[in-house]
């Protein structure tokens, strides 16, 4: 939009002379200000638009709208409000229009600066269409009499009165258990009729419940289990809920790839949310007017259990977070932990024990002593399937001493199905093999549209090139879903194989990480060879020295 006027007094006089006004019209509406209609986007449009058609009488041209909307004013850390900034500070613009002072500012001092020092260093005209009406061109006394200062304090107060009147409102709601954030946490939706209650989403249920699974019962590491759901082609937390057609976005949003991380996975087994609790004020800005976000104590979170349906078990998340705690660190190439990673310990320094492979051999070594000091412990050296030996055979006379075997049955049982994963990798296939054919389908569909015209050789080389890729990536997808529900079609009729042992024989068959998990706490590795097995049921501690290799 570009306006003539024949009046001198639009040129700015000076050093840099510009022939017209070249505007900037800011607007912004925050959510404090509710559906007040005079302050809607579209009415202070209109307002400063007929301002510009009536009342303005040099030649001016207009440069750009710059909106933010659902914003608060108490800091210009703005989109729009940096935009504009920007495209004053590189000569596009050189005269700023605003409703009212409101709408620019609600931090008094920003004002202050803005007003007597940014704006006149970059020689910008700024205009106020409302009470108090200001006009540093025509009117340059406004800005440094008392009723701009005396305005924006009052808008400043106001300001600080709606930030902690929003604060003791979500304080009470926090408090009731009632959810506030913007979106719910993965594995969870909103409840349609009601936006402060949380309804379990099947779809990431499932994956949040097979994250536990492959990590409490399976031993995957983090990062394992990051790799196997990119291969499987799941969607991250944060893509997931772009996927659904949420208006998700985060400060770390533009780096987001869609891939899962160990970062991610780690997020997932450490949110008390999946048990039913309704966790909130993690986190708080520093002030109304300082909006970075900080952590807060963990005494300070507002925690309401028995507020929405758990999607995992107390034991299961327990035990989670006790395998976190565990020196459980692997190799990056390798997706499954060790079968005694995190439980075999020093029996002196009581410090995570290496391991170390030599020729065919592995071998658990006190790190204390090998590699920080000879005198702050002593030798302890171990073949692991001397442990492994040691363990199972412990475990077998630990079991042959219970006289009911009903509770260590019922730990073990808590441990999530098969049948489930199974059911949902099936629709993932099915949904997979469809993507696959419907772009395969466009792929071969493009030669078509090349000799018909529709679209030229550059463009079907490029397309071609864009849908091949997509196709290759999908059907790499597909396979590594086959071969996942495959591998638990073969596993599907044991579902857990140390289960059946007990059930059926009273007895341990082999040992394996899930009854490490479920039975054992800690295994201690003495000085010439004695193992001390801790346990997580009755009768806790049993010794055998000098275990045969």
């Amino acid at each position: 939009m570009a306006r003539i006027r024949k009046s001198a007094k639009g040129c700015i006089q000076g050093k840099d002379s510009h022939p017209r006004w070249r505007i900037a019209v800011y607007i912004r509406l925050s959510r404090e200000d509710g559906n007040d209609e005079s302050l809607s986007v579209t009415n202070q449009k209109k307002i400063i638009n007929e301002y510009l058609e009536s009342f303005f009488e040099e030649e001016f041209t207009l440069v750009d709208h710059y909106v933010d909307d659902g914003l608060t004013g108490t800091d210009y850390d703005r989109p729009d409000f940096r935009r504009m900034v920007h495209d004053m500070e590189a000569g596009k613009v050189n005269c700023i229009i605003c409703k009212n002072l409101s709408r620019m500012f609600r931090n008094y001092s920003d004002q202050g600066y803005f007003l007597e020092k940014v704006f006149p260093l970059h020689n910008v005209r700024f205009i106020t269409v409302s009470d108090p009406k200001v006009d540093s061109y025509l009117h340059p006394e406004t800005i440094h009499g008392l009723e701009v200062p005396i305005n924006g304090l009052m808008n400043d107060r106001f300001a600080a009165k709606t930030s902690l009147d929003v604060r003791a409102t979500f304080a009470t709601k926090r408090r009731k258990g009632e959810f506030i954030g913007a979106f719910a946490p993965y594995g969870y939706k909103k409840d349609p009729e009601n936006k402060n209650a949380l309804i379990v989403d099947d779809e990431a249920a499932e994956v949040v419940q097979n994250i536990y699974q492959w990590f409490v019962y399976e031993g995957m590491s983090k990062n394992g289990i990051a790799r196997r759901l990119n291969d499987l082609g799941i969607a991250s937390p944060a893509a997931y809920k772009k996927n659904k057609g949420l208006n998700f976005c985060c400060p770390q949003s533009g780096k987001n790839d869609g891939l899962w991380s160990p970062s991610a996975v780690s997020l997932v087994l450490n949110n008390r949310m999946y048990l039913g609790i309704m966790v909130q004020g993690k986190q708080a800005v520093v002030s109304y007017k300082v909006h970075q976000r900080r952590a807060v104590p963990k005494e300070d979170w507002y925690m309401v259990p028995d507020t929405h349906e758990p999607i995992i078990q107390e034991e299961l998340f327990k035990r989670a977070a006790a395998l976190q705690v565990r020196d459980t660190r692997t190799a990056p190439s390798e997706r499954k932990l060790h079968l005694l990673s995190g439980f075999i310990r020093c029996a002196d320094c009581r410090k995570a024990m290496t391991r170390q492979k030599t020729k065919n051999i592995v071998y658990y070594y006190c790190r204390t002593f090998r590699e920080k000091s000879k005198s702050a412990c002593t030798k302890h050296t171990v073949k692991e399937k001397t442990v492994v030996k040691a363990v199972l055979w412990a475990l077998r006379i630990q079991i042959s001493l219970i006289g009911s075997m009903d509770k260590v049955v019922e730990e073990i049982n808590k441990s999530p199905s098969r049948g489930n994963e199974a059911a949902r990798l099936a629709a993932m296939l099915h949904f997979r093999q469809r993507e696959w054919e419907k772009t395969v389908s466009i792929a071969d569909g493009l030669y078509g549209d090349w000799k018909s015209g529709d679209i030229s050789k550059e463009e079907y080389g490029r397309l071609k090139q864009k849908y091949s890729l997509q196709a290759k990536e999908q059907k790499k997808v597909i396979q590594n879903i086959q071969a996942e529900y495959e591998l638990i079609g073969k596993n599907d009729s044991m579902n857990n194989p140390y289960l059946e042992d007990f059930l059926k024989n009273r007895n341990i068959g082999e040992l394996n990480r899930g009854i490490l998990v479920a039975l054992v706490k800690n295994i201690y590795v003495h000085r010439g060879g004695g193992i001390t097995v801790e346990f997580n049921f009755a009768d806790p501690y049993l010794r055998m020295a000098g275990f045969p290799d």
